[in-house]
């Protein structure tokens, strides 16, 4: 177990902590939990890069992390957020789809989840962690629309990544990445 496949999996272990929190209407102790479950996000991948430990097991740990962490979000805005939620119900409706339409397309076509770890998936996370975080702290809902149309993109890129790779791969940094691939598979 490396410092970054724990990291993942204190991800993973804060899933169903948020769910808890959440049902119990706990805002402020769930609020810490996210910004901490988001930090062990931002923070995975550096560590195992820094330290050399990168391998196909912490991506998927890491995968399996933003996963769980996408299937408890919205639930737990259900629960602690419904006007946030009414009001942007189009943005919420629009982050969901595009979290698991890829995911689907991914599971379809390999069998396996993506784990691609994109640049532009990196990005829209930070902005996407960054405008919930704000949401669950009584910020305002336009910084979660940036970060959806963002995040829409990344996944558009991801999609297209799953339709162009012969077969599966860890790490595809951005569509360039999966033709470089693709070539080299000829």
């Amino acid at each position: 177990m490396t410092i970054a496949n724990g990291l993942s999996v204190l991800r993973i272990g804060l899933a169903p902590v948020l769910l808890v929190l959440a049902s119990q209407g706990a805002a402020h102790a769930f609020t810490a939990c996210l910004a901490l479950a988001l930090l062990t996000d931002i923070a995975d991948g550096k560590i195992a890069r820094w330290l050399g430990q990168a391998s196909p097991l912490g991506a998927r740990l890491d995968t399996w992390g933003d996963l769980l962490l996408y299937l408890s979000l919205p639930v737990c805005g259900v629960l602690l957020l419904p006007d946030f939620v009414r009001t942007e119900a189009t943005w919420f409706a629009v982050a969901v789809t595009s979290a698991f339409v890829p995911v689907a397309l991914g599971l379809i076509r390999f069998g396996r989840l993506t784990s691609y770890h994109t640049r532009g998936a990196k990005a829209a996370a930070y902005l996407l962690g960054g405008s919930t975080l704000a949401a669950f702290a009584g910020g305002p809902g336009w910084p979660f629309r940036i970060a959806t149309a963002a995040f829409v993109c990344a996944e558009a890129e991801e999609i297209a990544i799953t339709l162009v790779l012969p077969r599966w791969h860890a790490n595809v940094r951005s569509l360039t990445h999966a033709l470089v691939l693709r070539r080299a598979a000829r």
